[in-house]
């Protein structure tokens, strides 16, 4: 009788074990697509306020198919600091935004990253996607524009500019979820 009792209870435990594995494989976080805000931050220089940000950019295939068939990716990087007032709107204290272009050479195959007048060659969408998504020293104000002893808000955001999609991708991106790519507003206080 124990021996029929102890060979029942190592199947059923192995079988209960079988599938609480399944379900945490099941549970386990996707990789989604779109654009998170992991930090941002204002940090005070001798002569300026500079911007520092994380994001995590991932594209889906639709973008991805596009942007190795040579259509080139605008990515637009806003961020504003808003004084708050009780007794009017608030004051928008600085609003600026930097574009981003990524494109594929298919002859160099190399993914290409345009900030500004500087660009930087990557063999891996990876590493371009990763270069990207670090903002390091960007100069968003000057060190006099905020008050001592005042309360700011600031506010970062990244998002696929659609508008410097060629024409027919854009009309895409009217009906489709698959082109709109964007972050939401991380916001933060700052008090200097």
């Amino acid at each position: 009788m124990t021996v029929f009792f102890t060979r029942s209870f190592k199947k059923s435990s192995l079988l209960l074990l079988i599938a609480a594995l399944a379900f945490m494989m099941l549970a386990l976080p996707v990789r989604a697509e779109g654009i998170l805000v992991r930090d941002a931050a204002l940090v005070a220089a001798d002569e300026a306020y500079y911007l520092e940000a994380d994001f995590e950019i991932s594209l889906n295939a639709t973008l991805e198919e596009a942007l190795n068939k040579g259509v080139p990716l605008y990515f637009l990087l806003e961020f504003e600091v808003i004084r708050p007032r009780w007794y009017w709107l608030d004051d928008k204290v600085v609003n600026t935004q930097q574009q981003y272009r990524l494109a594929y050479n298919a002859l160099t195959r190399q993914y290409r990253l345009g900030i500004g007048a500087f660009y930087q060659n990557f063999n891996e969408l990876g590493e371009a996607l990763s270069f990207l998504s670090r903002v390091r020293r960007r100069q968003v104000l000057d060190i006099g524009v905020l008050s001592r002893g005042s309360v700011y808000a600031a506010a970062v955001r990244m998002r696929l500019d659609v508008s410097q999609l060629p024409k027919p991708f854009q009309l895409n991106a009217l009906a489709s979820r698959d082109w709109n790519l964007s972050s939401d507003w991380h916001r933060w206080s700052v008090k200097p």
